[in-house]
């Protein structure tokens, strides 16, 4: 259960800002013939999941104090992301497990107030496809061996 737990939280790390990659240790623990491929593919999927929801409500609560210094994300930066989202919409959500890109569109969702109920199966749906993909490579190449 703690391998479970492990790819939860690194999943779930490196979602947020956290400069993170959590396919490591999924592949990690996938060559572990004990564990179960499916758990570990979903315990990463809703892990990096609530990882961007994270993001949302950042987005939500933290552009208030984008004029101070301090604050990571430039006006500049948020403006040109906020283009990008309402060029293609909540739709690219699904794009939401690009490294750097990714975290900034959960953000900007948040910053556009994007319903939950768009926000959580579109941004699932993208990171669970790339978890699998991830897998079944992975599967693919232990085959070849």
């Amino acid at each position: 259960m703690l391998s479970y737990f492990m790819v939860f939280s690194v999943a779930f790390l490196s979602a947020t800002i956290l400069p993170l990659g959590s396919e490591g240790v999924l592949l990690y623990y996938a060559n572990n013939t004990t564990l179960s491929v499916f758990l570990l593919w979903l315990f990463a999927s809703v892990g990096n999941t609530l990882g961007g929801l994270t993001n949302w409500f950042l987005g939500i609560y933290l552009v208030r104090f984008e004029d101070r210094k301090w604050f990571p994300i430039k006006p500049k930066s948020r403006q040109k992301a906020e283009r990008f989202f309402n060029r293609y919409g909540v739709w690219s959500l699904l794009f939401t497990w690009l490294p750097v890109v990714g975290d900034g569109i959960a953000l900007v969702a948040g910053v556009l107030r994007t319903p939950l109920w768009y926000f959580l199966p579109l941004v699932f749906i993208g990171k669970a496809a790339r978890y699998a993909l991830i897998l079944w490579g992975l599967h693919q190449v232990m085959a070849f061996m």
